[in-house]
């Protein structure tokens, strides 16, 4: 799990490890991914913690090295890994642009390079790909970065399922919609985050467990027939657009 410290992957990583899978936590933030480890092991869950930079491929190799010499296998990656900021293309420089594609975009594509080869081995694998409604699906203003990077991944997860379905590996998408995550809460002040909310169909945040839920489903053996597939889950928001 990707971005397990925080927000969507650590609710992920919490249920996965409740419904019997062991999970391992990968994060730049090891303090913080430790506290999602203990909250696993403390409800009695398998769990461990890898530091990774998912736009380092050499620190992405080590994390799945790492994750096949505890386990001896990797069943499901969740990229989950992600980071948010506000601008034009005119208030948006190189230097911010660069790194919001290392991270959400290159990083998930360095994390499926690395993952592949183990799955493909064992004929199976399943890999969900977090994205957002906010480029799988629809614009937002002051966002360009953010917007062009998630439409990448949403775009790069679908080709890769075409690719990679004989070999028994299933790779698909999730856009949530306005999650509250410490990602979101810090782009906007509490005043602002309540007006967003209310300006969607359910009138409120996602809270992290709901898109964790669809996860489960889609890395599940019940999900077996479904790849390419780009889920929204989104309270209504894109059915309103």
């Amino acid at each position: 799990m990707t971005g397990g410290a925080s927000g969507i992957a650590r609710a992920a990583s919490v249920l996965f490890a409740r419904e019997g899978a062991s999970v391992v936590v990968a994060d730049g933030r090891a303090e913080a991914g430790l506290e999602t480890v203990q909250e696993i092991r403390s409800a009695g869950g398998v769990a461990s913690f890898t530091e990774v930079d998912v736009s380092q491929a050499a620190s992405v190799e080590g994390m799945v090295e790492a994750v096949l010499a505890r386990h001896g296998r990797l069943d499901i990656l969740l990229n989950g890994a992600g980071i948010l900021f506000y601008g034009t293309v005119l208030e948006t420089d190189e230097a911010a642009w660069r790194r919001m594609m290392a991270v959400n975009l290159t990083g998930t594509y360095l994390c499926c390079r690395a993952a592949l080869p183990p799955m493909i081995r064992r004929g199976r694998g399943s890999i969900v790909n977090i994205s957002s409604t906010v480029g799988g699906h629809d614009a937002c203003a002051h966002a360009v970065a953010y917007v062009a990077s998630k439409g990448g991944v949403a775009m790069f997860s679908r080709a890769m399922a075409i690719d990679h379905a004989r070999q028994g590996i299933r790779v698909n998408v999730i856009c949530p919609g306005p999650t509250d995550t410490p990602m979101l809460r810090g782009a906007m002040n509490p005043t602002e985050l309540e007006a967003f909310a209310d300006s969607f169909p359910m009138g409120r945040l996602a809270q992290p467990e709901e898109i964790a839920n669809a996860a489960l489903f889609l890395a599940s053996d019940e999900a077996s027939f479904v790849t390419g597939a780009v889920f929204y889950i989104d309270g209504g928001q894109t059915a309103e657009i």
